[in-house]
């Protein structure tokens, strides 16, 4: 780390404010002088830092007397030279760095986590103090960090297919890959890995939430809140019948939606349940879609047993949508449709799928089908499903058939290529149109996992994570008008390197 005696400096500057301030008076003793500023009788200074999990992340030392006058510490990262992407840009209010102690009453010194640093560079940081009277002392200095090689060889090595121009219009700088092989990954718009954590083992079942990322560990009911400085605490879900968490974490109506295993009078529950779940692990409420569908079907007349099978994985529960516009829940249910159900009382609203799989033989089912136009393309082995914000059903239309009906049973249609399908859906009605996709030319197949996310001004996120059989994965940054601003490829093992991806805010945190 490189320190230029800004201590010096400031004084130095500050003896000459107040030179000047004297000689500007003695022309006229009637005017009074003003006192300085917080921030120029400030005597804040860099001294040191320490290293953290992983060379994306350095806590940073300030000394001084000033701290109980401080508001608040805002960090910027100099991109480097070439970049497209934005500044990683982030603030701390003094009481967020006293929450998690880098920030103590009394005491001469005040630490700043700073994150999103490049590896094996020399990072230019710039930090703004602010004080309680809003005035502001600004100090620059380089981080020099570590390389880093990736042991998985796949992140430290993407294949540039399109890079991002300087200038671009892109509503996001930063995304996070939902790895097999450990923490979230951030990258950059430029492809510059920008955080990873350490400690976790596998986030395929995460997501962002409130500046960090809520991680469900893999074959327990444990999950974890990982922070970008790297610390972790860890919680479990309270209830005792599920097992497992799978797939996605999603945005709930109070915390989080989850997938889940569970087990019920000694029998398995497959990837059939979603719950919302709050910080503490209480479960708030849950839909079991074997007890939704069956008391359903049943009510209509229909014989849900060759339909609902327990112990086989014949729903395969993907992702989770809240709906906050008329209180409902849609979900993703890779081998049948996608199907909304009411938040309160799992009343079945509509199903949306390929009429031609097993599903659409049930005629229960087939009454709340939605039908769309020809030419439309119906959701065939999705993921990710979402709502944008002009209200439209966003989906992966991945474009596989169903893996797991039974022996004769209808599989559905399949095609050569994925897209993204976005639809407004008519719920009395019970049709629909595909008011856009995004498909590519049809050159890209990814059969599994993978999804699409908007981001600001309507750019989006696309996440191939099964390309050539699964040895590759593709992000791919579309402007608002889904043309394609940067696409980038990766070695990959299944859908290890990246089953899924979203969009962070990187270029503007604030930490309150």
């Amino acid at each position: 780390m490189v320190i230029k005696n800004l201590k010096t400096k400031a004084l130095l500057w500050i003896w000459a404010s107040w030179l000047v301030m004297l000689i500007s008076g003695c022309g006229d003793s009637s005017q009074p002088v003003p006192p300085p500023t917080m921030a120029q009788a400030s005597n804040i200074f860099e001294s040191g830092g320490q290293s953290g999990a992983t060379p994306f992340i350095r806590f940073v030392q300030f000394q001084g007397t000033s701290f109980d006058k401080l508001a608040s510490a805002h960090f910027v990262i100099t991109p480097k030279p070439g970049s497209a992407s934005k500044p990683v840009d982030v603030r701390y209010s003094l009481a967020a760095l006293a929450r998690r102690g880098y920030a103590n009453p009394g005491s001469n010194s005040l630490t700043v986590p700073v994150f999103g640093l490049y590896a094996g560079y020399q990072n230019h940081l710039s930090i703004e103090f602010q004080f309680t009277d809003e005035s502001k002392q600004a100090l620059e200095f380089d981080i020099a960090t570590p390389a880093y090689a990736d042991p998985n060889a796949v992140y430290d090595r993407p294949t540039i297919l399109k890079k991002r121009l300087a200038g671009s219009d892109l509503g996001f700088d930063f995304f996070a890959m939902k790895s097999a092989y450990g923490t979230p990954v951030v990258v950059d718009s430029d492809g510059e890995i920008r955080w990873m954590g350490a400690e976790i083992t596998n986030s395929l079942s995460s997501t962002f939430l409130n500046n960090g990322f809520i991680v469900g560990t893999p074959g327990s009911t444990q999950f974890s809140r990982l922070e970008f400085d790297g610390s972790i605490q860890k919680e479990a879900l309270a209830a005792s019948n599920y097992t497992n968490f799978h797939h996605n974490l999603d945005p709930g109506k109070y915390y989080l939606l989850g997938n889940m295993d569970a087990v019920s009078s000694g029998v398995a529950n497959v990837e059939s349940i979603a719950i919302e779940f709050d910080s503490a692990g209480r479960t708030l409420k849950e839909w079991d879609f074997a007890a939704l569908l069956s008391d359903y079907m049943l009510s209509q007349g229909d014989d849900p047993t060759s339909f609902i099978r327990p112990g086989i994985d014949w729903f395969h529960m993907n992702s989770a949508t809240y709906d906050p516009r008329d209180d409902s829940l849609i979900v993703s249910s890779r081998e049948n449709f996608v199907i909304k159900v009411d938040y309160s009382s799992g009343r079945l609203i509509w199903v949306l799928g390929d009429p031609s799989k097993y599903w659409y033989t049930f005629a229960s089912l087939r009454a709340k089908a939605v039908r769309l136009p020809p030419g439309a393309l119906y959701p065939f082995g999705q993921h990710a499903t979402s709502i944008t914000s002009d209200g439209l059903l966003m989906l992966f239309n991945d474009g596989a058939p169903s893996f797991n009906q039974p022996i004769g049973a209808p599989v559905g249609e399949s095609r050569n290529y994925s897209a993204v399908s976005a639809y407004d859906i008519d719920p009395v009605s019970l049709t629909a149109q595909e008011v856009w996709r995004f498909d590519y030319g049809q050159t890209v197949l990814s059969q599994i996992c993978s999804s699409a996310y908007e981001a600001a001004n309507k750019s989006l996120l696309v996440n191939y994570a099964f390309v050539n059989g699964g040895t590759l994965a593709r992000l791919v940054g579309l402007n608002a008008s889904r043309q394609v601003v940067f696409d980038f490829q990766y070695p990959n093992t299944g859908c290890s390197t990246s089953w899924n991806a979203i969009p962070i805010p990187l270029g503007s945190m604030r930490f309150e």
